[in-house]
């Protein structure tokens, strides 16, 4: 008999086995892509260096940090949550892609779990953010960014790819209810102002107090000021009890998004028509 002959096992282990091999199967799968079409990956990391250097040397000069502070310093670790806010969309038009290509209504035909298809894309994107954090901080360090090392460093490091592993979980549910990629391109139009009406560019306190109040509570505003704190960097922070509680928060809010769109998108796969 077959060692991976799941009467062998308990049926709880043999489940979770299966689960695993299925997912690692995707994840191979979307590596692969990325090996196969390095159009694709030149330009997903590609950008995140533009937008260090266009942000960095167009607005560098001519901002300022509340408190006093390098307004770089202050930028770096925002541009750094962007590109993780951002990532939603490329999940959503890879998730569309194969949905409209047929990929999709594939793995439904195999007996394979829901959850390993969902999970695969998950998890092959929070590699790509790795690459991406990567590249975007070596381009910052390039421009005169020094963030503080150690734990604190690590800690930001983390933080910023739990916020992406949350968000993933909206670009595949996302994905797997728009139409086509043209339709998922659309979502930058969506993803644009939630940006811009953050911490991330400009502190909360120095725009109009009911706007001021919205930025502080967007959930990448608490990462954005978590990680500058984490890096040492000018936190620019206000008095308001969100932005007091940035670093608990920036835990909280993933948590919350994750809890709310994994089951989302895992049940929007299982009802997918065949």
């Amino acid at each position: 008999m077959s060692a991976l002959d799941p009467t062998t096992v308990p049926r709880e282990r043999g489940r979770l086995y299966w689960l695993l091999a299925d997912c690692g199967n995707l994840v191979r799968r979307g590596l692969l892509h990325y090996q196969r079409q390095p159009v694709n990956i030149a330009w997903q990391l590609g950008f995140p260096i533009l937008s260090v250097l266009l942000y960095g040397y167009v607005f560098g000069s001519a901002m300022k940090v509340p408190g006093g502070g390098d307004y770089q310093d202050f930028l770096m670790p925002g541009m750094f949550v962007m590109t993780m806010a951002f990532g939603f969309i490329n999940t959503a038009t890879l998730v569309v892609h194969d949905s409209t290509k047929g990929v999709i209504d594939r793995f439904r035909s195999m007996p394979m779990a829901s959850s390993a298809v969902v999970a695969g894309r998950g998890v092959t994107d929070l590699l790509a953010a790795c690459a991406e954090l990567a590249i975007m901080m070596l381009t910052a360090m390039a421009m005169g960014w020094r963030p503080d090392g150690g734990w604190g460093f690590l800690g930001a490091f983390g933080l910023l790819l739990w916020l992406r592993f949350a968000l993933i979980w909206i670009g595949v549910w996302l994905g797997l209810l728009v139409p086509n990629p043209e339709a998922a391109g659309g979502l930058f139009a969506v993803a644009f102002p939630l940006t811009m009406i953050s911490s991330i560019f400009v502190a909360p306190q120095l725009m109009p107090d009911w706007l001021g109040w919205v930025a502080a509570w967007n959930p990448i505003s608490s990462t954005a000021a978590a990680a500058r704190e984490l890096f040492g960097t000018p936190v620019g922070g206000g008095d308001s009890w969100i932005e007091r509680h940035a670093l608990p928060m920036a835990v909280g809010w993933p948590v919350i998004l994750t809890a709310v769109f994994l089951p989302l998108a895992v049940r929007r796969f299982q009802r997918l028509s065949r």
